[in-house]
């Protein structure tokens, strides 16, 4: 006879966990379903979280290598065994945690992989589960490659565990997961290691602003990482001196390592999805703005759902699917929905990218009328003093002065970018937003706001 729960949580990453904790305190019974062998998710274990041991370290050598000649005498020189291992002290502590965090919460943890059975009973191994409500937060896994010999390729949770950096290293793909680690690489690494970046597309970066990604491309040539547009590649063999990788056009490039860093996709193909009458595609589950399913007791938050793949955004869709799984507990009719219209997002380089909102192509694209200020290379007092001579921005408004984007490249986009993202939340425009601004602290990165916002007063 299956086992019962209200609702039953396929993945123990920070989405599933989310919404787990969510739910079991309102007072539901709740199951977690995880076949690896470490739960926790790829955000704590090898994704956002553990990166950012690396990146840490990566910002402290390369601003100080900026700073060199004006203040600076030694720049920073960094280990990466220490920092991997700084990073593993945190990560090897998060499997357990989460085993002992859910048994106190009284949430159970079931071992194995789920598959449908039918629209509403799962089977893990030789168990048979059965739920009113089921939500599926599987995240995502590297993406299959058909290239010949892509079995010497690493994948970025291998990165992360390396003893050391080789001097010459290549990146498949031209996304996050390349670029983030690139920077990482030629910071951290040997004095004179040299990354290249190869992407299949006719620039990398697909998401982001193109303006800014030559900007963004620029900086990272000075700092020793080639970038290489519509490159097909079509074998990797090893030899005496390391890999040579191949490409259609008869173009080979040598390296030390070759990392795969070409993206990931949802993980889904063993959930039998179809059993459950839920659709999907490549690109993941479909799911409305309350985050369901095809099926009406199916709910799909996180990487494996066919929307933005961010950890916070993964954290917003679990509150979504928890609070409509209350109310329909509770027969209540007020229904949560997702909105994507204002989601931040920072490419953890040395300086980093920060985005929200529209590119402008995409405007144009939209034939939307908009107005813009923007400007490369700042002279700015903040970054004179830092030395970085890459820091740039745009944003972009509607004739009403409402924030339509926002890009920024500085080594403090994150928080930046965080105002125009809340000031598109709560429909400031840049009038309001440079009043509100003008007495940020000074001098700082947010107090350069207002320079941003100038050329667009009313």
């Amino acid at each position: 006879m299956a086992k019962t729960y209200d609702v039953l949580v396929i993945g123990t990453g920070t989405a599933g966990q989310t919404a787990a904790y969510a739910l079991n305190e309102k007072g539901l019974t709740v199951a977690m379903v995880e076949h690896s062998d470490r739960p926790g998710g790829t955000c704590a274990l090898s994704g956002c979280q553990a990166k950012k041991w690396f990146y840490e370290g990566a910002e402290t050598v390369a601003r100080s290598r900026h700073l060199e000649k004006i203040g600076i005498v030694s720049p920073a020189v960094a280990s990466w065994p220490q920092l991997r291992d700084a990073k593993n002290r945190f990560t090897d502590n998060v499997p357990g945690g989460t085993v002992a965090g859910l048994k106190e919460a009284g949430i159970d943890l079931i071992k194995g992989r789920g598959r449908f059975v039918d629209q509403q009973t799962i089977a893990v191994d030789q168990q048979t589960l059965s739920a009113r409500f089921i939500i599926l937060a599987t995240g995502a896994t590297p993406m299959t490659l058909p290239i010949h010999g892509i079995e010497h390729a690493i994948d970025s949770s291998a990165f992360l565990e390396l003893d050391d950096l080789p001097k010459r290293i290549i990146f498949i793909g031209g996304g996050f997961i390349s670029f983030e680690f690139a920077h990482f690489a030629v910071r951290l690494g040997l004095p004179d290691t040299h990354c290249t970046i190869l992407e299949a597309g006719p620039r990398p970066l697909g998401p982001f602003d193109a303006q800014m990604v030559g900007l963004l491309s620029d900086a990272s040539a000075d700092e020793g990482i080639d970038i290489h547009c519509e490159v097909s590649i079509t074998g990797i063999q090893k030899t005496d001196k390391g890999f040579m990788v191949s490409t259609q056009n008869g173009n080979s490039f040598e390296a030390d390592l070759v990392v795969h860093g070409a993206g990931r996709v949802p993980d889904i193909d063993a959930l039998d999805l179809d059993r459950a009458g839920i659709e999907h595609s490549g690109r993941g589950i479909n799911v409305d703005p309350h985050m369901l399913t095809t099926n009406s007791t199916v709910y799909a938050i996180g990487d494996c759902a066919d929307t933005i793949q961010l950890a916070r955004v993964a954290d917003a869709e679990a509150q979504v699917a928890a609070n409509n799984i209350l109310s329909r507990q509770n027969s209540t009719d007020q229904a949560a929905a997702m909105d994507y219209s204002a989601v931040p997002a920072v490419l953890f380089t040395y300086p980093q990218y920060g985005m929200v909102g529209k590119t402008e192509q995409a405007l144009k694209d939209e034939g939307v009328k908009y107005r813009k200020s923007a400007a490369s290379r700042l002279s700015w007092p903040t970054y004179r003093r830092l030395g970085l001579r890459s820091a740039a921005y745009k944003v972009l408004v509607d004739l009403k002065g409402q924030v339509l984007g926002a890009h920024i490249i500085s080594d403090n986009a994150t928080g930046l970018v965080n105002t125009f993202a809340l000031a598109m939340k709560n429909r400031i425009a840049v009038n309001d937003l440079y009043n509100q601004n003008v007495m940020s602290p000074y001098p700082s990165r947010e107090s350069d706001i207002i320079y941003m916002l100038r050329p667009l007063l009313a």
